[in-house]
């Protein structure tokens, strides 16, 4: 794909300097770094512009192609429509315990949207095997996506979760409100719980989360709260994501930590630690491989 116009970052002395192209799927980001490490401080750079970004243009999803194409994607740009990666642009954190959440998948639809890890800008496509389209067996009936700037780390393994090694890919998202959002949405969430999928051995967390503006988003705080007041749901996402595979002749797929919603401290935590290893992968700490950190 054509790489598009590089984005100015203003560096500490007030001068400019383009976009750093750092080339799928606990703590805060610090913004000390050695002057001496240029891949410390163009990290700190991206650190900054991307939160800055945020503040100063509205982010908003641009087609190209026609969808349920093989050319079909939906790029992020910003206010100048210059092209931004939703998921190493946009800021994890919103503030005050509330995380951006980006759309891949928008509830009631079936075709497999996710972010193109591997192409520049990582925009979101659908999903191919041998060559064809994707699609779920059935309709999924919350919004799907991804946390910005988390990465399940395939060289890691979660001795909580049997062992499992990371899937490679941003941490999904399940945002249970009642709004069908759109492909390419930036939506700010809290957080809930977390279920600890396991996907043919790989560990895929899906994060339980509610969007700021849904009407009972005051009234949700915690895993007990989302079983107060949307009763049945935990249950149904652990059981659409178990059973999805199995009309395509795939076994069905497992959970760990006793096959059961955590709190949302434990969400909080998975958060972090996926947000410390997104941090490692660009900062070149781990081989990125196929990634594509642009």
């Amino acid at each position: 794909l054509p790489r598009e116009p590089q984005v100015p970052i203003a560096s500490s002395s007030g001068e400019t300097s383009s976009h750093f192209p750092v080339s799928r799927r606990r703590r805060r980001c610090s913004l000390r770094t050695n002057s001496d490490d240029p891949t410390a401080v163009r990290f700190q750079r991206r650190v900054l512009a991307t939160t800055a970004l945020l503040r100063t243009a509205e982010l908003r999803p641009k087609e190209q192609g026609l969808p349920e194409t093989l050319d079909y994607r939906v790029f992020l740009v910003d206010g100048g429509g210059r092209k931004v990666s939703p998921w190493h642009d946009v800021p994890l954190r919103a503030g005050d315990g509330v995380f951006h959440f980006v759309v891949e998948i928008p509830k009631e639809s079936s075709a497999k949207m996710e972010v193109a890890t591997d192409e520049s800008f990582t925009p979101i496509k659908q999903d191919t095997k041998k060559g064809n389209l994707r699609y779920y067996p059935y309709n999924i009936n919350w919004n799907y996506g991804l946390f910005p700037q988390t990465w399940e780390d395939p060289t890691l393994a979660n001795t909580d979760v049997e062992g499992a090694f990371g899937d490679n890919d941003p941490v999904d998202v399940v945002e249970i409100g009642e709004r069908r959002a759109n492909i390419g949405d930036v939506l700010k969430v809290k957080p809930l719980a977390a279920l600890a999928m396991i996907d043919e051995g790989e560990l895929d967390w899906k994060i339980v989360a509610i969007s700021l503006d849904d009407p009972k988003a005051s009234l949700v705080n915690d895993v007990d709260d989302v079983e107060k007041h949307f009763p049945g749901t935990l249950t149904a996402i652990r059981d659409w994501f178990r059973d999805y595979k199995i009309p395509d002749g795939k076994p069905a797929n497992r959970f760990g930590l006793g096959n059961k919603p955590t709190s949302k401290e434990y969400a909080l935590k998975v958060i972090e630690e996926t947000n410390e290893s997104w941090e490692k992968l660009v900062k070149r700490n781990i081989p990125a491989g196929e990634l594509s950190l642009a």
